[in-house]
């Protein structure tokens, strides 16, 4: 057959502008954030295990920023401002709380002079403290951190539903990276609020049961979910505490002291990849390192 002498001189032209386009117009490496998250901080055990894995953690995964639930720092009940000193300290950006927050009295003065301490945001206006902030700094793009609880099993707060609403959208106005603590009881409660997030919001990660699940996903929308962070402290217990007394209170219905445990100590939580342009997770892992 014979070639047409035209068709070839514009395929080889086609050609020829596409490697001239390639030269000039290189693809674009995608940039992100690496966000890691530390689970349910417990105890001097907890504090410990992050100061020792923390910076080995951010090398490894070249982490940009972290997060940490302190609630139970102080003595597995509540968080201090020697505490809380401690974990942004050993690197933590913002520390997020729970339904522990309040058993220690000097978390009053702690919330009104910490910036980088939050509340559930679900609390009724007028509670001191705050329920989220935007992380900025001179390296990265700002990163919202929202804080809210659950009410199933925990005491009647503000719809955190109709909260998150609320405060995502007045977030988005600032920035696209939106991480969420859900510390919550019920598994339904955070997947559903997770849901109803995707696409607003980069993560939701909850807290709270001190057990790390195994359903790390990213919703269609681009937001990465995990049911629970896990905790950050001794594993050798119930939850964190110590086990026969736990023991003692099931078989006896009195009441027991829980002490801290101390034994298998681990740092658990997730670390969230984010396209730093649009929010999007890219990817999400567990984490659960051990403290030999």
């Amino acid at each position: 057959m014979k070639l047409d002498p035209a068709r070839v001189a514009s395929a080889r032209g086609r050609r020829a502008a596409k490697r001239r386009l390639a030269t000039v117009a290189p693809r674009v490496k995608l940039q992100s954030v690496n966000l890691l998250f530390v689970g349910d901080i417990v105890g001097e055990p907890g504090r410990h295990a992050l100061r020792r894995l923390l910076p080995g953690l951010c090398q490894t995964h070249q982490i940009d920023m972290v997060i940490a639930n302190g609630e139970n720092a102080a003595g597995g009940a509540g968080i201090t401002v020697n505490t809380a000193g401690e974990i942004l300290d050993a690197g933590v950006h913002i520390i997020t709380t729970g339904d522990h927050l309040w058993d220690q009295k000097e978390v009053n003065l702690l919330l009104q002079t910490e910036p980088r301490l939050l509340r559930p945001c679900n609390y009724p206006p007028g509670t001191i403290g705050q329920g989220s902030t935007v992380w900025r700094s001179d390296s990265l793009p700002p990163v919202g951190v929202l804080n809210l609880q659950g009410r199933t099993f925990l005491a009647p707060l503000e719809n955190p539903f109709l909260c998150a609403r609320a405060e995502v959208a007045r977030l988005r106005q600032m920035t696209p990276i939106i991480f969420v603590d859900m510390h919550a009881e019920a598994t339904s409660e955070k997947i559903a609020l997770a849901r109803m997030l995707d696409g607003q919001v980069s993560a939701v990660v909850g807290t709270h049961t001190h057990v790390q699940t195994a359903d790390e996903q990213i919703f269609p929308g681009g937001t990465a979910y995990l049911t629970d962070a896990g905790f950050t402290g001794p594993h050798e217990s119930v939850l964190g505490r110590e086990i026969e007394p736990i023991i003692q209170r099931f078989c006896t219905n009195t009441p027991q002291k829980f002490g801290v445990a101390s034994g298998r100590i681990l740092l658990q939580g997730a670390l969230v990849r984010i396209d730093d342009s649009s929010g999007r997770a890219l990817a999400i892992t567990r984490i659960s390192e051990s403290l030999t």
